[in-house]
């Protein structure tokens, strides 16, 4: 039995989400077997502006490089800018913390977007459907849909998303589901097709989300073994 790693703030029930994820796939039950815990935290950014702003920073930089940049940013407005702070300052003091001409434009199109509304704030964003998340914060400049979709799991803790363009879950998917020769590192021809993890992903609704966390472990397995898990 697989005990989870409930954090006491995810707005789901996780043994609820386990035993209806086990019981509709086999494979994947194996899976959450070999991996154990389900241990999601959740981020604790106050606010849609905040993670996004963080999110903008760390696009397309190693963690560390991101880290240093985003940490000068809030050294320089003494934590978290508001999005008024933001717009009132020049381009010169962001650009001496390392953010790039194009994150400036995305960071100012961030604020603006939220103090007219279309970035809502926490409370607002809880009362919000996921489609109509993705539609709202992929209005701002530098933000698409697989940015949205990790703030509705790490952010929001929604139970039912698959985000079928992100490589781990695809390489995730491709180690449990698909028959892939031992002999061989895993290439890009290896990964499945949309559509074929969307079909899957329907054994797993409404709880997709917890099915994407296990396949982003398998990739870990994968690493610390000798073998792709799930293999038969």
């Amino acid at each position: 039995m697989v005990h989870h790693g409930y954090n006491g703030k995810l707005p789901f029930d996780a043994a609820t989400a386990l035993a209806h994820v086990c019981a509709g796939d086999a494979k994947l039950a194996g899976l959450i077997e070999r991996v154990g815990v389900f241990g999601l935290k959740l981020d604790d950014a106050p606010s849609p502006f905040e993670s996004l702003l963080e999110a903008i920073l760390y696009q397309q930089l190693h963690g560390k490089a991101a880290a240093t940049i985003h940490r000068r940013v809030r050294e320089y407005f003494g934590g978290d800018p508001s999005p008024q702070a933001l717009l009132s300052t020049p381009d010169e003091p962001l650009r001496a913390c390392g953010v790039s001409g194009n994150k400036t434009k995305a960071l100012r199109d961030l604020a603006a977007k939220t103090i007219d509304g279309t970035v809502p704030t926490h409370k607002a964003i809880s009362k919000m459907s996921d489609a109509e998340i993705i539609e709202r914060l992929t209005a701002v400049r530098g933000i698409g849909q697989w940015t949205v979709e990790m703030l509705l799991i790490f952010r929001l803790g929604r139970p039912d998303v698959l985000p079928v363009t992100d490589y781990g879950v695809r390489k995730g998917f491709a180690l449990t589901f698909m028959r892939v020769p031992k002999s061989r590192a895993l290439e890009a021809a290896d990964l499945p097709k949309t559509e074929v993890m969307l079909r899957r992903g329907r054994k797993w609704a409404p709880y997709r989300s917890v099915a994407s966390w296990y396949l982003w472990r398998a990739c870990d397995l994968a690493k610390s073994s000798s073998g792709p898990p799930g293999m038969s």
